[in-house]
C-alpha cells in the first residue's frame, strides 16, 4: 500500500475516533458525562438506567476497538499483531466492564467516584490504542 494512502486512511480513522468523542452527547446514553463535569466529589451518583448505560458503553467500546484495530492493521499489516490486539481488547473489556458494572450497582460511597471515572475513561476512550501502537512499533522494529 502506498505510503500516502496509509497516511490518509489512518487520518480518516483517527477522525472517526475524534468524531465519536465530539458527538458523544448525541450518539450515546451516558448521564455520567455531565456528572463528571460538575463537582462530582461531593455528590452521589445520578439516577440512571444501568442497562442503557452498559449497552451504550459496550457499543462505544466496540466502535473504538474496531477503528483502533483498523489503524493497527494499516500501520503494521500483520495478522499476528491484530490477533494479539483483539485478544487484549477483549480481555480488557471483560475485566473493566465487570469492574465498571460492579461499581455502578454497588456504589454507595462518594469516594468511589474517582475510581469509576478512570474505569469508565478506559472503556469509552481509545486509550489502549495509544498504549499498543508504541509497544508494537518497538517490538517490530527493534
Amino acid at each position: 500500500m502506498d505510503k500516502i494512502v496509509k497516511i490518509v486512511l489512518v487520518c480518516f480513522l483517527m477522525g472517526l475516533l475524534v468524531s465519536i468523542r465530539a458527538f458523544e452527547n448525541f450518539l450515546f446514553y451516558d448521564p455520567l458525562l455531565d456528572f463528571f463535569k460538575s463537582d462530582y466529589t461531593l455528590k452521589p451518583l445520578p439516577e440512571m438506567d444501568a442497562f442503557a448505560l452498559q449497552t451504550s458503553i459496550t457499543l462505544r467500546f466496540l466502535l473504538n476497538t474496531l477503528i483502533s484495530l483498523g489503524i493497527i492493521w494499516i500501520i503494521f499489516k500483520d495478522r499476528g499483531i491484530i490477533k494479539i490486539s483483539a485478544i487484549l481488547y477483549l480481555l480488557l473489556f471483560i475485566f473493566l466492564f465487570l469492574v465498571f458494572s460492579y461499581v455502578i450497582f454497588n456504589s454507595t460511597e462518594i469516594g468511589t467516584h474517582m475510581f469509576l471515572f478512570y474505569i469508565r475513561r478506559f472503556l469509552i476512550q481509545p486509550l489502549f490504542l495509544f498504549i499498543l501502537l508504541p509497544a508494537f512499533y518497538f517490538q517490530k522494529y527493534k
